[in-house]
């Protein structure tokens, strides 16, 4: 065959012998904003390398580590690696370890290789290894990451070595030892976002390794193991040298590294900034405040309505160093904390009272206290007199809730009553709040997103509470979506992250179009009330001086009763008041939502029975700060 068919012998032959490998893990794509601004990169960073070349002998190999061993600091080997080489230094004394009766139970087959050699670790003791000093076993270490996998690999002995160690490495002129390149990230703004983008990890979780060596992951790979990195893994992810094994071990490279693909975000990088000082300037001055023994951490997002991308997102924790305070960035939390909203969710109550006619459009009711059978009267912060559907929202009436939700089961109120509430009627107020993304998936693009708590007690009491938002517990992103249904609508897009995915070449690879996860039947007309009640809200109400004048803007606040840990002993002791808003500005063409939590920002008998108005300070300046930056 090889005389015949000469050309096609040598093709196969050398396909079959010949050895390929992969280099180390390319540089990974980077992460920009919407306009181009680098968020994560990477940076050049140098490791101290050793390549076996010409076969080494174990001896040639040792005096190359006691080499290294003057210029590295590296930690001492452990017992095993001390038993595998002493083996390897006296096999005969080691070999003598074993009995004749096991020698000839080895040469009869019924003992292996491998039994033999663990027999004979077993039996090394301490005091043989005391032959080893200090010395010798910082040796005896490198020797072993001298020896690590295949024995072509290159094998990494130092990371992210210094400059002076490099020139003392390269000086020393020590035969397969070299230094090569590689890569870590950078964040050009520091800590902003940067629990968002995740963490890397240098070989592939151990928990996915399956799936992860299915993909074409190498056991050493370095991987993106939370958040974004996580999510986008495949897309940030270089193309790996390729080098092929000459016959005299040296290797030649036949195909160079590949950066990653770049990532582009809908988040403005100088928006989130803004919202960034903002925070932490508000979060200082309310801080001096009455009733803020409690308040620690805020969050706040930004976001485009048409489209469910998000322009900005931070998440604060205020720790106090004496009189100084600093700050610890937690948005990742905006993904999984959850809290109980208070009257922000008055727009979705709204929205189940007209689609069971339990509303008329204009039509006035009294506020009252509302008494239930064995159950407190409930009221509203204050006698508010007649209200419609209107300035229902405006003046955030909790007693039209009730009356609405008593109308929805069929009933009229009368003075301690029985509502006999089912799980259906729960049921049907929860599913027109999940469309709206309370209690449901928002659809963003970070894995481990949670939906919040949902109350599993069904009673009239708390029937009643759900109405006005003091039962189930949501998330700051589903907030945001909710505010952003109202308005589109009814039509709920999935919140993301991502804008598009741009190769090292400049190719496009994707472009994100807008994802609809639900939509709400109702009239557009009663969409337009909620709106007015929320700008009455705005401008008269209950959120009156949250935006400037001339705003074209409306919004919900929330006001919630919410538990504290003060003594972090795992049991809540302190009754504390979370505040919310949720709101749409109109700003020269362009569409924003904002929403706002701050959690645990007064407490019950406190000092006067005030709240600090850290959502109205958010909000006034981000819609300030819009205004200004579009004109």
């Amino acid at each position: 065959m090889n005389i015949l068919q000469h050309d096609w012998f040598s093709t196969q032959k050398s396909a079959k012998t010949e050895i390929y490998f992969e280099g180390e893990s390319a540089p990974r794509g980077r992460i920009l904003d919407v306009n181009g601004e680098v968020l994560v990169d990477n940076v050049l960073v140098e490791h101290i390398m050793y390549r076996k070349i010409n076969h080494p002998t174990f001896e040639e190999e040792v005096e190359i580590a006691r080499r290294l061993g003057s210029c590295l600091d590296v930690s001492q080997a452990n017992e095993e690696q001390l038993k595998q080489f002493y083996l390897k230094e006296y096999p005969e004394k080691v070999h003598s370890l074993i009995l004749d009766e096991e020698w000839k139970r080895y040469e009869e087959r019924k003992l292996t290789d491998e039994e033999i050699t663990s027999l004979e670790m077993e039996r090394i003791t301490d005091e043989d290894l005391q032959v080893y000093t200090s010395w010798d076993r910082k040796v005896i270490h490198l020797y072993f990451l001298m020896n690590q996998g295949y024995s072509y690999q290159n094998k990494k002995l130092v990371s992210k070595a210094d400059a002076s160690l490099v020139a003392n490495v390269v000086e020393q002129n020590i035969p397969g030892v070299f230094i090569e390149q590689g890569f870590e990230r950078t964040y050009p703004y520091g800590e902003v976002l940067q629990s968002i983008f995740g963490n890397l990890q240098e070989g592939i979780p151990k928990e996915n390794q399956e799936d992860y060596l299915k993909a074409g992951y190498a056991l050493s790979d370095t991987v993106g193991i939370s958040f974004f990195e996580k999510q986008y893994d495949s897309y940030l992810q270089g193309e790996k040298a390729l080098y092929s094994v000459l016959d005299d071990g040296r290797m030649q490279e036949i195909r160079p590294a590949k950066r990653g693909n770049d990532l582009y975000l809908t988040i403005d990088i100088h928006l989130e900034e803004k919202l960034v000082d903002v925070m932490k300037e508000t979060m200082i001055q309310v801080k001096k405040m009455a009733n803020t023994e409690y308040f620690h951490e805020s969050y706040a997002l930004i976001g485009d309505p048409k489209t469910g991308g998000i322009r900005a997102m931070v998440g604060l924790q205020q720790i106090m160093n004496g009189q100084k305070p600093s700050f610890q960035e937690v948005t990742s939390k905006v993904l999984y904390a959850s809290f109980t909203p208070g009257s922000v969710v008055k727009g979705a109550s709204h929205t189940v009272g007209y689609m069971k006619g339990a509303i008329s459009v204009g039509e006035k009711v009294l506020d009252r206290c509302i008494k239930l059978y064995l159950t407190p009267q409930k009221c509203s912060y204050k006698k508010l007199g007649y209200v419609d559907d209107i300035t229902a929202l405006k003046w955030s009436s909790n007693s039209y809730q009730f009356l609405t939700a008593i109308r929805v089961l069929g009933l009229s109120y009368s003075y301690d009553m029985k509502l006999n509430v089912e799980k259906e009627t729960f049921d049907f107020y929860r599913s027109v709040f999940q469309s709206y993304g309370l209690g449901s998936q928002t659809g963003i693009d970070l894995p481990n997103e949670q939906v919040g708590m949902a109350g599993e007690i069904v009673s009239d009491d708390l029937f009643l509470n759900y109405t006005i938002g003091q039962y189930d517990t949501y998330t700051p992103l589903q907030l945001l979506q909710y505010i952003q249904t109202i308005e589109t609508e009814g039509v709920r897009y999935a919140l993301c992250l991502l804008d598009r995915v741009v190769s090292f070449e400049g190719e496009v690879l994707f472009s994100r179009s807008p994802k609809v996860l639900s939509t709400i039947s109702l009239d557009s007309m009663y969409y337009q009330r909620i709106k007015e009640g929320m700008r009455e809200v705005l401008f008269g109400g209950t959120g009156n001086g949250y935006v400037p004048v001339n705003t074209d803007a409306y919004g919900k606040t929330g006001t919630s009763e919410s538990f504290y840990d003060s003594d972090l002993d795992g049991v809540v002791d302190v009754s504390t008041i979370t505040s919310t808003l949720a709101m749409i500005a109109h700003i020269n063409q362009e569409t924003y939502s904002l929403a706002v939590v701050a959690p645990h920002i007064s407490h019950f008998g406190g000092n006067r029975d005030y709240t600090a108005p850290f959502a109205r300070y958010i909000s006034n300046e981000m819609v300030r700060y819009l205004k200004e930056s579009s004109s």
